[in-house]
Parts: C-alpha cells; sequence; structure tokens
C-alpha cells in the first residue's frame, strides 16, 4: 500500500488533471507562480514598478465560463476552502482569463495572517462558518492569459495596463493592488503600511515577461534585530544528535513572564554540530524551574512551542528545553500579533546581556496604516 503522504499526493495531481480536462484556456492549470528574490533596499535605477507585498496566500486564478479554480503556489486547489470567493470570481472577472494575485484576511486595519491559517481545515462544516464569519479577500496583480491571448511573453507594463482596464470596476471582496513607477512613493508605502500587516514592498522590472517559477521580481522586506532569551531548541529533521535544528526563543512581557515568539533556524551543517556541543551545558536540570515546564505535559489547551497543529503536516515539533540563560540577537522582519511572523534568523551572542533584560519593550512599535486607502469599502 501506498504511504499516505503518495496518496495525497497522486490525489491532487488526478484533480489538477481533471481540472485541466475542464478548461480550454490558453494558460491551464497547473503552473508555478513567478516568483521574488530578497534584495536589502529598493532599486534607486532601472524601469520598475513598485506594489506593496501582500502577507497571504499567493493564488493562481483560472476561469472558463462558469469554471473557476484557485490554485495555491504550490499547485494545490485551494475552492473548497475559500468557497466565498468563488461567486465573486464568476460575477465579476472575464469570461476566460488568468490572473495571479493574493488571499487575504484583513481584520480591525490590518492584514490576519493567523486567521487565514486557520481557513484552511479539513471539515466542511469548519470551512463553511469561518467562511462567514472571517471571510476573505483577494488582491489581483498580474494577468497572464485573457480571451484566447497568452500574455505571458508580453512586458508587465502591457499586463499591468490590460489589468486595470479588466479590472476597474471590482468591488469587494476582489480588489486590484496599487502600483506605481515613483520610487519615493513606493518608499513611503515601505514605511507607512507596515503597520497594517503587508510584507514591504515588490519591484517588478516592467519590460519583463511572466517567468513561472523564476525569481525575477525583487522583493524588498523590513528587517530588525532583537534580543531574544533561548529556552529550548528542536533537533534537525535528520534525527536526535546529528544537529540543531532550530532555536526557541523568548521575551518576557510586563509581567515577568516568558512568552514564546518564535524560532530562530536556516543554520549551515557545520554550525547545527557545533551547537550541540554548544549548548550541553545548557541542557543540565533545564526543565527543574524551567518557566515553559508545564508545555512539557500533554493534554494542555494553550499554544506551546512543541505542539502539533494541522498546520505542521506530521512534521516532528518536539522540543528539548534548555536553562534560559542564553541571549542571542536575532533579525527579524515584523511581528504577526505577538510572535516572529517568520523564522528570525541568527545574528550573534549577547554575554553581556542579561536574560531578563529581553522584553517585548525593545521592539519597535509601527503604527497601522488602514487598509481603507487600498479596501475602500467591504472586507
Amino acid at each position: 500500500m501506498l504511504p499516505r503522504t503518495c496518496i495525497v499526493q497522486v490525489e491532487v495531481s488526478r484533480r489538477i488533471r481533471q481540472i485541466t480536462r475542464i478548461m480550454e484556456l490558453p494558460v491551464n492549470p497547473p503552473i508555478l507562480p513567478m516568483l521574488a528574490k530578497r534584495v536589502d533596499q529598493l532599486p534607486a535605477t532601472g524601469d520598475w514598478i513598485f506594489e506593496p507585498k501582500w502577507d497571504g496566500f499567493r493564488a493562481l486564478i483560472f476561469r472558463d465560463g462558469e469554471e473557476v479554480t484557485i490554485q495555491s503556489r504550490d499547485e494545490k486547489p485551494l475552492n473548497r476552502y475559500f468557497p466565498e470567493l468563488v461567486d465573486p470570481l464568476l460575477k465579476q472577472l472575464p469570461k476566460k482569463c488568468v490572473l495571479d494575485g493574493e488571499i487575504v484576511i484583513a481584520q480591525k486595519g490590518a492584514l490576519d495572517f493567523d486567521s487565514l491559517q486557520l481557513r484552511l481545515h479539513p471539515a466542511a462544516s469548519r470551512v463553511k462558518m469561518l467562511s462567514e464569519t472571517i471571510p476573505s479577500s483577494i488582491v489581483f496583480f498580474d494577468l497572464l492569459a485573457e480571451g484566447n491571448r497568452d500574455l505571458r511573453n508580453k512586458t508587465f507594463a502591457e499586463r499591468r495596463s490590460k489589468l486595470e482596464s479588466l479590472l476597474s470596476s471590482l468591488k469587494p471582496p476582489l480588489h486590484l493592488t496599487p502600483a506605481t513607477s515613483d520610487f519615493a512613493l513606493a518608499s513611503d508605502w515601505f514605511r507607512r503600511f507596515e503597520g497594517a500587516g503587508l510584507d514591504g514592498v515588490i519591484a517588478k522590472p516592467k519590460e519583463g515577461t511572466y517567468e513561472p517559477n523564476k525569481r525575477v521580481m525583487l522583493k524588498i522586506k523590513h528587517e530588525r534585530d532583537c534580543d531574544c532569551v533561548v529556552a529550548g531548541f528542536r533537533w534537525h529533521k535528520k534525527g536526535e544528535s546529528t544537529g540543531i535544528g532550530s532555536l526557541l526563543l523568548g521575551l518576557y512581557d510586563n509581567a515577568g513572564m516568558l512568552q514564546h515568539v518564535g524560532v530562530c533556524a536556516s543554520f549551515t551543517n557545520v554550525k547545527r554540530l557545533e551547537l550541540v556541543e554548544f549548548l550541553k551545558p545548557y541542557r543540565k536540570n533545564a526543565l527543574a524551574s524551567h518557566p515553559w515546564k508545564e508545555w512539557a505535559g500533554e493534554g494542555l489547551g494553550h499554544r506551546m512551542p512543541g505542539a502539533q497543529s494541522r498546520w505542521s503536516q506530521g512534521k516532528d515539533l518536539s522540543w528539548e528545553p534548555l536553562r534560559p540563560e542564553l541571549v542571542v540577537e536575532v533579525a527579524y522582519d515584523h511581528m504577526q500579533g505577538d510572535r516572529f511572523r517568520h523564522t528570525a534568523q541568527f545574528r550573534r551572542w549577547r554575554k553581556d546581556k542579561k536574560p531578563t533584560d529581553c522584553t517585548f519593550e525593545q521592539l519597535e512599535v509601527v503604527p497601522p496604516h488602514e487598509l481603507e486607502s487600498i479596501f475602500a469599502t467591504g472586507r
């Protein structure tokens, strides 16, 4: 019998092939989206079109008559998870088209990625309830095909112009992303939009064609430094004692409680082995008075560093405690609530700093920029 992962992959491939047989578009699913490479700053020279970087689920939308397919960046169908988007897509998009965009949820003036993750639930009843209580939106930023024309070989400037023309009268929950060729305005977006949960700015070459799975765009994201307590670690996926996979990071709140804020990873193989020996002394009697001692048990309902979730897809997230005596400086882009939105990057050990000095107060607070300038009405 095939392993469950293989069965799931076969089923996904079968469903995609079925969709392909139904649709007769110049660009049929599945295809991989165009990607971006990270750079340190906005390009000040050259011909670029800048857009806000949305923090959501990348999605390619295929519409052929009464058929709509929402495809994820890894070629999986998303229709069942976002049923509230299907009818607006049928009502507002051209009869035959393929678009690139991002599924997001906006609440209280900011994007809410945690709520978006909740939408990927296996139970149909739960999906239906969530589609009504935390409905999603989709923001479009590229056009791959319209009618019987494959537009991927056209320049982005041409595709953007056509996209604006086709989607000039969109209504929520469908939106067209802002775009500009003005470097000063893009720099302003980079500063102002972060408080609303946007991820940074994307720069696209005006003369660039659409190249699936190629990193031809640029992404400029925020990066800051933070000193954190190292309160635990996870072994590398190759197995116990073969290397450190990630460090569990904590910050002290106003009540003096150490809160789990994320992980630090992306070590070289040499560094993983070095960390095994470096952390060894801090493992001794680590759980005896550990601030996360209760999380080492089972049956607890609150979020904990080693807890399994449906987002982990079967990964081993068990963790090993360390005495909370080490301080590390990490780089991060932005916070999602009280946690790092993405994996933090190791910078250096801070032997000159006390763990109790690692508090939330050191974090830069960015005032939210209301999304009404982009999401004019509705969600």
